[in-house]
């Protein structure tokens, strides 16, 4: 039988929701509703990654985006495509469920926001995904922005 080409992905398929909080300097504080989905393709090595946040209390759309979680060599990526302008691809070391992302490429769009930086971190721990989210935007140096607890949604 050969072994799961998912390998250290392989906690984090399924579909996730649950809720969390944004802060940053340069805007009022927010609750969000969030669903992760981390979307499995047969025989392959990486995961399609999909995320709908909506605001908690007005429940309008706040934001998307979509991409894959990949496994490479010894390393995971996290390439991520978002309608706001942004491309970005985040490298890790998988240890014990944490994926600790470092930027290796962060590219905008002409007229997208100036953000600078950003640095992922998402760890699972059996059917709970926890993630924080930090960002450098304008003249505001590396913050943490967010941060959201998950749940793995039975199916």
């Amino acid at each position: 039988m050969a072994d799961d080409p998912l390998g250290c992905l392989a906690p984090f398929a399924g579909r996730w929701t649950g809720g969390g909080d944004g802060h940053y300097p340069t805007i009022d504080d927010f609750a969000y509703d969030e669903t992760i989905e981390f979307a499995t393709i047969p025989g392959k090595p990486f995961l399609m990654y999909v995320s709908r946040t909506r605001h908690r209390t007005e429940g309008r759309p706040l934001h998307t985006e979509n991409g894959y979680l990949r496994r490479s060599g010894d390393d995971v990526e996290l390439l991520v495509s978002q309608p706001t302008g942004f491309v970005e691809i985040q490298r890790a070391r998988p240890a014990g469920g944490v994926l600790d992302f470092t930027t290796l490429t962060l590219e905008r769009s002409p007229e997208a926001k100036p953000v600078h930086e950003v640095r992922r971190r998402f760890e699972v721990d059996g059917d709970t995904l926890v993630y924080d989210f930090w960002m450098a935007h304008a003249d505001t140096p590396l913050t943490h922005h967010l941060h959201a607890e998950l749940h793995r949604a039975s199916e």
